[in-house]
This record gives C-alpha cells, structure tokens and sequence, in this order.
C-alpha cells in the first residue's frame, strides 16, 4: 500500500465543541480567505450565509453557523453554471420570504451587460433552482437584494452599474411580483453618489426595517485590489422610496490598523433582536493575497436613531461572542486525501473551464483530474484550487506518475487566473517551474532525473506573494527547484491567490493526486 501524507484534517468553524461562556470573544475574520460580499439570514436558530465567487466554480458557497462567529462550507448554490451567463457571479443576497429561500445574484450575459437573476429552494441550504435573469440595464445591474415593505410587498434593490462607463451609480427599488421572481411596477431611485466619501460608487445596498424607519446600508468608493478605499454608509427614510437622509457621520465603517476596505455586507437580527454586520475586509497584512475575507460586527443604535458600528473605530479585532459561544480555535490548514465519494466543500475550478474530476478509493484515495479536449494542451488545461488563509504557507501533494502520458504534466501551482499564474509541474522525467503573467507563458526553472513513481511536490509561500518550489521522492528529502519566484502580480483584482492542482499538455491526459495538504501560519 502506497505512503500518505499523514496529517491532522483541520477544519476552520467547527461547531461540533464549542462551549457557553458569557465571558466569551471572538476575533475577525470569522472566516478566513477570499469570501468577499457575504450575506445571511438567520432561520430558527441557524445561521445562513452566501459570498461572492467570481471567476470561480461552483457558483456561490453555502455557509452555516449556529452561533455567527464558527462557521463551515456546506455545499454551493450552483453545482453546474447557470446557463445564462458566462461570468462575473457576484454579490449573491439569501433571503426568505413566505417559506420560500431566494438567493438574488449577478452574473453576465453571454455578449451582453451585467443582469441580476434570482434562484429559489424550499430550503436554505438548496437545491437551488435557478430562475433566471429579472434586471438587465445597458450600464449592466448588480448587487441585488430583496426587501419587505408589508406582508404582501416586496421589493428588488438592485444598482446601476453607471460606474463603469464613467456615469453616475444609482441605486433602484422596483416593486417583486408575489412569487419573487419579476419585476412589477415603476423603477424608483433610491441614492446615488453625490457625497466626496463615495467617490464613483454607491453600492452593496443592504436595507433593515426598524420601528418606523427604513435604513439603507451601503458601500462606497473602490471595492477592490491595492488601490481600494472602500467604506459603509447608511441613510434613512420613512418610506421605502425615500426621500433618504444620509447619514451625516458617513461613512460609519472604515479601515483601520487590522482591516482595509471593510464593505459591502448584510444584517441579520438576532433572537434578542440584535443587529449583527456580515461584511468583508481585507486582512492589513496579508492584503489582496488572502483576498476579501469575512467579518462580523455588531450594529448599534444611538439616541438619534442612527446605527453605529464599533463605536466608529473600524473593523474590531477581537469582540464579545454574540450568543456566548466560544469561537473554536481556528485553525488556517487543510489536508484531503481523497478517500471521500465526492471531492468535499470548498474546492474550486475556473467557472469557464469546469475539468473532468473522479475519485477513485479503489487505489487508496486518488483524485484524478483531466482537462476537456478544448484545453487538453494548456499546460494548466485543468485546475482544482482551495483559497489561501495566509499569507505564509506551505503546500504539498503527491503525484503518482505512472499513468502520466508522454508529453502530459501535473504540478502545483499559486493560482491567480488562467492568465496569471506560477507552479511547479513533473513530468516526462523532468520537473519544471514556470510562469504565466498576462498570458504569457515562460520556464522558469528545470531539474531533470525525476522519474520516481510517485513525486512530492512542495510549494511554500512567504508574505503572500514570494515562492520557493521543490520535489521529493518520499516527502523527506526535498530538493529545490529553482531560487524564490516573485509573484506580486497573480492576485486579480477582486480576487486572491489560491493554491490549485494542475494538469494538461496532450489530449487524453489524465492525472493521480494522492494526497494535498496546506499547512498555514496562524495569525
């Protein structure tokens, strides 16, 4: 029987041991890695949430809690894209409404602008159904939400994404026809950017109803990558269609020493009646590499009637645990070996490149990966990848290179996209480091003599963005291959670094991971 990697499996959230304790705290994130956009509901006493996914599949993660500070992936609300659209899935909204669970989303249409489209399920977790596109407009349409007014009123906040052609951002409220999944009615204007705080950007829009007021939660300025500055506002108004006030003290949630850009979340309410932010925030230190990761604040409110958020401090480091539960350690590494039916929760692919992925617990756990014939001469015709949660790592899996075809390679690889990219691939009894930076693809390094049945490959990450690559035999004696790559340029800019499986370079390839695991510093 072949050698594992032995490891312990070390999961972030785990709820399974937490404990009561009224003295208890939790620190930010409550999920680490690139969970940009998330927003939850609360059903009975569990905690749901969902978070942007971008340029990756599946579509959209399905997170769960019991307590907002432990949290797990649990599924996806898109197993396979939704047919209509091609890319751009952002800014997923959940929320329930006469028994019914609806996730409002954003993707874009095949040669055409970004739409919102809604999806809906019996029950939070899914199966989603996806329903199509409600909102499409010339300037495209993004960061949905649902709201309602009374019992029997319902209404889309959406904006207009004015931005990107230079125009001005709006934010919309068109009324829902009862099932939730049209549009009714006339178009009515909310906000847009005319305060020097938002510069080109409103949006993100959240809206609360409490007592008799209507409060709009939304982001402002750039979102996103080193040049963001990101903030939350709010305004109010008695009336869904306004007229809205904006807050004076705007914005009310900016960066500070820990967390920059913090933005764009949703609230819910506790069984106390308690208000709670889930929101994102890039981590100070390991910045655009670990990308957009997930927080939760408490929102308060003053005498004046205007809410509050850490008393105006940014983003807190360390808070009291909302229901007296005690955050699990977290743990920032990852190990599978491949012995499950399906690959677990959490793995990842490009959204328009879905590869060809088996286990097979016949051998012991293997993942087997295969491009599709489209891409089977990339050298990275095929990617599996699992976000990053720091900015120091390292990563290792094992190759088993028996089944490789002549002129096939598998490696590892710091993922960024398709087009930008660094990794270490084996093959042809050769191991190769290379890169691709805007698409173009050079060597970067070669060692030949690899011709060990199984080879160990091994990438480590420090500050987030320099990597050393190496091989070994047996996972014990390792041998360098190449000097430290410098790779500053990989993270798009609205996503992070992930560490990915890779294989292609001839039609038919296929190829055997045994193992992967990531070993991460805790922060």
């Amino acid at each position: 029987m072949r050698t594992k990697i032995l490891a312990a499996v070390l999961v972030v959230g785990l709820t399974g041991d937490a404990r009561t304790d009224s003295a208890a705290v939790y620190t930010n994130p409550v999920l680490a890695g690139d969970y940009p956009d998330p927003s939850i509901i609360r059903v009975g006493k569990d905690y749901w949430a969902t978070a942007t996914s971008s340029e990756w599949g599946p579509q959209f993660p399905i997170l769960h809690s019991r307590d907002l500070v432990n949290w797990r992936i649990v599924g996806a609300v898109f197993p396979k894209r939704p047919a209509w659209a091609v890319a751009n899935f952002w800014a997923p909204e959940i929320s329930e409404y006469q028994g019914r669970y609806f996730i409002y989303y954003v993707g874009r249409k095949k040669d055409g602008p970004l739409s919102v489209a809604v999806a809906t399920a019996d029950k939070p977790e899914g199966p989603y159904t996806d329903q199509g596109p409600l909102v499409t407009q010339e300037d495209g349409s993004i960061d949905p939400m649902a709201v309602t007014v009374e019992k029997d009123e319902r209404w889309l906040i959406w904006k207009e994404d004015g931005n990107s052609r230079k125009r001005p951002t709006i934010i919309w409220a068109k009324q829902l026809s009862g099932d939730g999944t049209k549009l009714v009615g006339e178009m009515k204007e909310l906000v847009r950017n005319d305060s020097p705080w938002e510069g080109a950007v409103v949006e993100g829009p959240f809206v609360l109803r409490r007592g008799d007021w209507f409060y709009l939660f939304y982001s402002g300025s750039g979102c996103c990558g080193r040049g963001c500055a990101y903030a939350l506002g709010v305004a109010r108004s008695r009336a869904l269609p306004g007229p809205w006030e904006k807050n004076p003290a705007n914005p009310i949630l900016s960066g500070n020493e820990h967390w920059k850009c913090p933005g764009h979340g949703s609230i819910v309410t506790d069984e106390r009646l308690r208000h709670f932010l889930l929101y994102h925030a890039y981590d100070a230190e390991t910045f655009v590499y670990t990308g957009r990761e997930m927080l939760l604040d408490e929102v308060k409110f003053g005498d004046d009637g205007w809410p509050t958020i850490n008393d105006g401090k940014g983003p807190s480091a360390v808070a009291p645990s909302p229901l007296g539960i005690t955050q699990t350690q977290k743990e920032y590494s990852f190990f599978d070996d491949f012995t499950s039916e399906h690959l677990g929760a959490g793995w990842q692919w490009p959204q328009a490149n879905e590869p060809s992925i088996r286990l097979d617990a016949a051998n012991g756990g293997q993942l087997v990966l295969a491009p599709t014939s489209e891409h089977a001469s990339d050298t990275v015709g095929a990617v599996v990848a699992r976000a990053t949660t720091s900015g120091d790592y390292e990563a290792t899996t094992v190759v088993d290179t028996r089944g490789l075809k002549l002129g096939a390679f598998a490696g590892l690889s710091a993922f960024g996209d398709p087009a930008n990219a660094l990794g270490l691939a084996v093959g042809e009894g050769k191991a190769v480091v290379w890169q691709r930076e805007k698409n173009q693809r050079k060597i970067v390094a070669e060692m030949d003599g690899v011709i060990w049945p199984s080879v160990y490959l091994r990438l480590m990450a420090r500050g987030g963005n320099h990597f050393q690559f190496a091989v070994s035999p047996d996972g014990r004696d390792w041998k360098p291959v190449g000097e430290t790559a410098e790779g500053g340029y990989l993270p798009p800019w609205d996503r992070s670094v992930r560490v990915a499986l890779t294989v292609g370079g001839v039609v038919g390839v296929e190829a055997r991971f045994n193992s992967f695991r990531i070993e991460s510093s805790a922060r």
